[in-house]
């Protein structure tokens, strides 16, 4: 019996389930550069391909972590969260990257804790005629709200990590990095141009915008999974935007990681 025992719990099913029970933190970005910092501090890594994707598993400090890049886009960010949630069961998600300013008060460098996220490219029309820009969620077959909030509890671990991080400031700029809790606004655009940051402005109250972080928190947020979106700005989303996000991103991509390291060190 004690035989029958010891192989049960040291199959590879076994061990697979008992791995699922363990608390795991999932950190996901779009690319190389905005998972590069967490990548290389996580303790002895194990690299795992699942559907052609790399997911990178080990300790940060006391937390377990599953780091993963998601590629850039809704749909390529969607799949990758669907694929974190079924193999890893991680207890929460949190997404960081860089971003376009949307806020007039913001300048490369500072950082956006995601209050809450949504689209602004996602546009339909309701079974009684209605226009809406809320998806539907296809388990409960409910509409989804509008703006994905935050987790609470990650909210605030973040803005307490915050105080205690060192962020980089971009050469150029006025002032030290600032962190401020906002909106931010998701689309398959990149935007440079200062009419569509009027309009973000106007149509959401958006403080900055990207491609990935509000299909995430969708997907979190059907799932039942508590999520955070943490984004570091590159550039302010104008004319210049292209230039100043390939001059700045690599800055902005580490503030952004700092943050998450910060969060994930105060468990």
């Amino acid at each position: 019996m004690k035989h029958i025992l010891l192989l049960l719990l040291t199959s590879p099913i076994a061990l697979a389930q008992s791995y699922k029970t363990e608390p795991v933190t999932a950190l996901l970005g779009a690319f190389g550069e905005e998972v590069k910092l967490v990548q290389q501090s996580v303790q002895n890594p194990k690299t795992r391909t699942i559907n052609g994707i790399s997911f990178t598993t080990g300790m940060i400090g006391k937390q377990r972590v599953v780091v993963a890049e998601t590629g850039i886009g809704k749909v390529n960010a969607a799949m990758t969260t669907a694929f974190v949630l079924a193999h890893f069961r991680p207890q929460r998600v949190i997404f960081t990257g860089i971003a376009g300013g949307v806020n007039p008060d913001l300048q490369p460098g500072d950082i956006v804790i995601a209050q809450q996220t949504g689209y602004h490219d996602y546009r339909s029309v309701t079974f009684s005629q209605q226009p809406t820009s809320q998806t539907l969620d296809p388990i409960s077959k409910r509409m989804n709200p509008a703006y994905f909030r935050a987790d609470s509890l990650l909210l605030l671990k973040a803005l307490s990590a915050s105080k205690k991080a060192d962020f980089e400031a971009i050469p150029t700029t006025s002032r030290p990095p600032s962190v401020i809790t906002g909106t931010v606004v998701t689309g398959d655009e990149f935007v440079n141009s200062e009419a569509r940051v009027n309009q973000l402005r106007t149509d959401h109250n958006a403080d900055a915008t990207e491609m990935e972080g509000a299909a995430v928190a969708q997907v979190c947020y059907q799932q039942g999974i508590p999520c955070l979106v943490i984004r570091s700005l590159s550039d302010k989303a104008n004319g210049n935007a292209r230039q100043d996000m390939l001059t700045f991103y690599k800055i902005a991509a580490r503030n952004s990681a700092k943050l998450v390291l910060a969060i994930v060190g105060e468990n």
